[in-house]
């Protein structure tokens, strides 16, 4: 399974539940990129996601994508556009090209709102919105998990339960990126899942119900 934005810090911890599930992830990395010591013996490929012959390259036989680029706070406001929107829609088109089929893609609670304050940054919910609507309409089996505010707390997540929903039901709350990294592993496995917008918050004082049976509840 390859990672776009393996680096970042939701990415390596997708990285690492991977590795801890048993699978061997393939890192999609910058060339600057710098990741830990935990991943250091993955199959890491450096590119631009600009380079598609190089994109190409580094998805064609991944069973699965998990996008996990996003871009980060900088005084160049064409970031979120370039990353987000752009960023997205070249990987969503080079599996295409190569024929991996299944995509995953961590985007943000609240994405497609106009009228909110992280737009202050680059109209970055726009360009994610934008990003998810090329995943969406590209003819590939693909889930968006958007998660809340993201924390990096990380001791005693293992009994805290996740809040799922469908897209546009939840506004604030926050989730650590560890469970991040574990509801999308999760998605993947979980058939139904497919074709979905999945919102993520968690709180220790929730349940832990497998999504699964969310989704079955659901319908």
């Amino acid at each position: 399974m390859a990672i776009s934005g393996a680096s970042g810090k939701t990415g390596y911890r997708i990285a690492e539940e991977l590795l801890a599930h048993g699978d061997t992830p393939r890192l999609l990395l910058r060339a600057t990129s710098i990741v830990p010591d935990s991943l250091a013996h993955c199959d890491s490929r450096r590119l631009e996601l600009s380079d598609a012959t190089a994109l190409d390259d580094a998805l064609r036989g991944a069973d699965a994508l998990i996008i996990a680029t996003g871009a980060r706070p900088s005084p160049d406001l064409t970031g979120p556009l370039r990353v987000d929107a752009w960023g997205v829609q070249r990987q969503v088109d080079s599996c295409r090209r190569v024929g991996v089929q299944r995509v995953l893609l961590v985007s943000s609670l609240c994405a497609g709102r106009w009228f909110h304050p992280l737009n202050l940054f680059g109209l970055i919910l726009v360009w994610k919105r934008l990003g998810e609507h090329a995943l969406e309409t590209s003819g590939l089996d693909w889930t968006v998990i958007r998660p809340g505010g993201l924390s990096e707390r990380e001791p005693a997540t293992d009994g805290e339960g996740i809040f799922w929903t469908g897209p546009g039901q939840q506004e604030s709350d926050s989730i650590p990126r560890r469970l991040v990294a574990r509801c999308c592993l999760e998605a993947l496995d979980t058939p139904a899942a497919s074709g979905r917008i999945l919102e993520v918050t968690s709180s220790p004082e929730r349940p832990v119900v497998p999504l699964e049976q969310v989704l079955e509840a659901a319908t």
